[in-house]
């Protein structure tokens, strides 16, 4: 078994989602110090954070894979931008203005 990757602990969603992605590829995978971020406090924090292993050491290599391109896809935080309608500022994530619905442009 082999640590693929660490995460904070506001991304232990994305690490379970992970998780569940490499299993569709046909990796078995596991979640460690899933609940230990309520031990925060109690033990080091560096310990607490959730941890995805790959259990076959054979697949390893595959699973880094699969895992890189996938972060190189993710944006986790993305720039606000201006509608060309009607100047609204808006947030990254949505794709149109909330005001008009105008289509953000690319």
């Amino acid at each position: 078994m082999k640590k693929l990757h660490v995460f904070s602990h506001r991304e232990r969603p994305f690490a379970i989602l992970l998780r569940e992605r490499l299993a569709a590829e046909g990796i078995v995978c596991l979640v460690r110090n899933d609940e230990l971020s309520t031990a925060l406090g109690e033990i080091p924090f560096v310990e607490c954070y959730p941890e995805l292993w790959v259990v076959d050491d054979e697949v390893y290599p595959r699973a880094r894979l699969l895992l890189e391109q996938w972060l190189a896809e993710v944006t986790f935080v993305q720039e606000n931008w201006r509608c060309a309608e009607c100047g609204e500022i808006l947030e990254g994530q949505f794709e149109s203005c909330w005001k008009c619905g105008k289509e953000r442009e690319s």
